[in-house]
């Protein structure tokens, strides 16, 4: 059974850094592309990094300079480091396979997330 579970999540004040951590499991985790999801309150998933198998990344320019995605394939874990954040990156935190930037959805259902709240 795939369980993907995320943490790290809180309150934390403009231009503050926050890690957050997806453990996976139920899945070949180390061949998977991986990405961070975030879904504001009135708003869609919208997907805001990703990372291949051998450890390329991308990222939405909304992030770019101060997001840093990585992965621990020996801990099937994906990470986000969030730098001199904003309160609009104020959502709530999700991770799962994403093949492509434009991705909205990933292979496996959602787990519960992890809500990140920015205040300025």
């Amino acid at each position: 059974q795939v369980q993907l579970v995320e943490s790290g999540g809180g309150l934390v004040l403009a231009g503050g850094s926050l890690r957050l951590s997806c453990l996976a499991s139920g899945m070949v985790f180390s061949r998977l592309r991986m990405g961070w999801y975030r879904q504001a309150p009135g708003k869609g998933r919208e997907l805001v990094a990703l990372i291949t198998s051998g450890g390329n990344t991308n990222y939405a320019d909304s992030v770019k300079g101060r997001f840093t995605i990585s992965r621990d394939n020996a801990k099937n874990t994906v990470y986000l480091q969030m730098n001199r954040v904003k309160p609009e990156d104020t959502a709530v935190y999700y991770c799962n396979t994403a093949d492509t930037m434009t991705a909205t959805s990933g292979r496996y259902d959602w787990g519960q997330g992890t809500q990140v709240t920015v205040s300025s």
